[in-house]
């Protein structure tokens, strides 16, 4: 099986999609993002190294009132963002899991108590998400704006949010390593 063929069956559930660097502008320049369904029908998924770049209304979250250490906010894609998204490292109802250690979703009473608890859970809340239409990511894909690998939870929790980018291309060995270590400006190059 050729590598391009084996890379595009990985457009699966739980993987990650890492942007080339051809990508060179706008929200998904250098982002990672959690495939977290992927069908006939589209693709939906969240990015997990961007930085919310707005300010969220105390109508929607009191981050001074957060007890849990373990919150960080994150824009999870250019659709709808105004709406909160959940991943978190429980098992709980109400949520699917995308990965071993990571879940989407919740309900509210979890929502409330998880950020509130001083030793809750390891949450991020996205605000946004990302969508293609079915055989858009496939085309995308194609085309090398994406690169794929198994998506983990390690990196949505434990990895430093501006080197998340870097640190799957380096995982991913060979000519991804060498992408990782191209500059953000290439002026610097």
């Amino acid at each position: 099986m050729n590598e391009e063929k084996k890379e595009y069956s990985q457009l699966t559930k739980g993987t990650f999609l890492i942007a080339s660097p051809e990508i060179e502008s706008g929200i998904f320049h250098r982002s990672v993002i959690l495939l977290c369904d992927h069908n006939l029908s589209g693709s939906l998924g969240l990015i997990i190294n961007k930085d919310i770049d707005f300010e969220v209304g105390e109508n929607i979250i009191e981050l001074e009132d957060l007890s849990n250490p373990n919150v960080e906010l994150r824009a999870g894609g250019p659709t709808q963002m105004n709406q909160m998204l959940v991943l978190h490292d429980n098992a709980i109802e109400h949520s699917t899991s995308i990965v071993e250690g990571l879940s989407l979703g919740g309900d509210l009473e979890f929502l409330q108590e998880a950020l509130l608890d001083s030793e809750g859970p390891k949450i991020r809340l996205l605000f946004g998400y990302s969508t293609w239409a079915a055989g858009q990511l496939e085309k995308e894909f194609l085309n090398g704006q994406w690169f794929v690998c198994k998506g983990c939870a390690r990196h949505v929790f434990e990895t430093d949010v501006e080197n998340i980018w870097r640190e799957v291309l380096k995982e991913m060995g060979g000519r991804f390593a060498s992408l990782s270590m191209i500059p953000d400006d290439l002026s610097l190059n």
